[in-house]
């Protein structure tokens, strides 16, 4: 196989340029027998002649009209290799890949991913919905660059594999039936609740949130219904079967499930048969962080993901 030794090949492109190896040698701060003893090489490592002698000139050969065709194309994949590496090292290419839990997604990765396709479009942000529980799992594993995960649920922060960026604390408000006797009770406070019946999961992140609450409040809920898909506690609430807890970041986030006919509800009064209540005094919350494997955090690309996320945090709306 031929010998296509970039570095020499740039001299022979600048000797084609320049006509000749005096001129070709001060333009790359060489001696003139140094150039002509690597086009030599060149003419060796490809086997063939690449210059004749032309009175005190050389003039390039027909096989070296050839390699040099060939050479410029190679020049201009190594240019765009060049600028896209260097994206890449500024942050602004490549791929980061994110895994979230539901709620998080419509409210914090979607804002995020949409400004960076304008501000970075280059960078490319890959994600993947998992438990909160599970995001850890697959970011151990390598299959995520990115977790984004509720503190509950996470490993200790003194947890060496890590870094955990702390992005919000989640208000949980209430959803009563709207006919409830303390729907429009002033002042409610999650301990009112404690004889009520209960809608919430039979396991996992959302349980245990809603008994830590609960517990937190001074009484342990009473689970009338199990679910643990949104539209379907909504459902439940809306007709009466009981109360549940409701993250407000998966309300700001738009998720149709909260409505009937794939619609949100507006502002904090719940779609028709439901009220939203703000609680007070013991309002429960839930933490959400992002965490990376120790270490990578400075990846430009990942560190851009990251601001993103925090402003996209930032612009949740404010507790009442």
């Amino acid at each position: 196989m031929a010998d296509w030794d970039l570095k020499k090949l740039r001299i022979l492109r600048t000797l084609h340029e320049l006509g000749t190896v005096t001129a070709t040698a001060e333009a790359l701060h060489m001696t003139p027998s140094a150039v002509s003893q690597q086009l030599t090489g060149l003419a060796k490592g490809l086997g063939v002649t690449l210059l004749e002698a032309q009175g005190r000139r050389v003039r390039l050969t027909d096989a070296a009209e050839l390699v040099l065709r060939h050479a410029e194309a190679v020049f201009a994949q190594l240019e765009r290799a060049d600028a896209e590496l260097l994206g890449y090292l500024r942050g602004e290419a490549g791929q980061v890949r994110v895994g979230a839990f539901s709620t998080a997604i419509p409210a914090l990765v979607v804002p995020a991913v949409q400004e960076l396709r304008r501000t970075h479009p280059g960078l490319s942000v890959v994600v993947r919905e998992a438990e909160a529980e599970a995001a850890y799992e697959l970011l151990a594993e390598g299959s995520v660059d990115l977790a984004l995960s509720l503190a509950a649920h996470a490993p200790t922060a003194r947890d060496p594999k890590f870094s955990r960026v702390a992005l919000l604390a989640d208000p949980l408000d209430v959803a009563l039936p709207a006919g409830h006797r303390l729907a429009a009770e002033p002042g409610l406070r999650l301990a009112d609740l404690a004889g009520e019946p209960w809608i919430f999961g039979s396991s996992g992140p959302w349980s245990q949130i809603t008994t830590a609450a609960c517990e937190n409040a001074g009484f342990v809920p009473e689970q009338a219904h199990a679910a643990a898909d949104w539209s379907a506690i909504w459902a439940m609430v809306a007709a009466g079967m009981g109360v549940a807890l409701v993250p407000r970041m998966a309300m700001a986030g738009g998720l149709g499930a909260f409505g009937r006919g794939g619609s949100p509800p507006a502002g904090r009064g719940g779609p028709e048969g439901v009220a939203l209540r703000v609680l007070s005094g013991d309002q429960p919350r839930r933490h959400v962080i992002a965490a990376v494997r120790r270490g990578s955090e400075g990846a430009p690309g990942l560190a851009r993901v990251l601001a993103a996320l925090r402003q996209a945090a930032a612009a949740q709306p404010p507790e009442e």
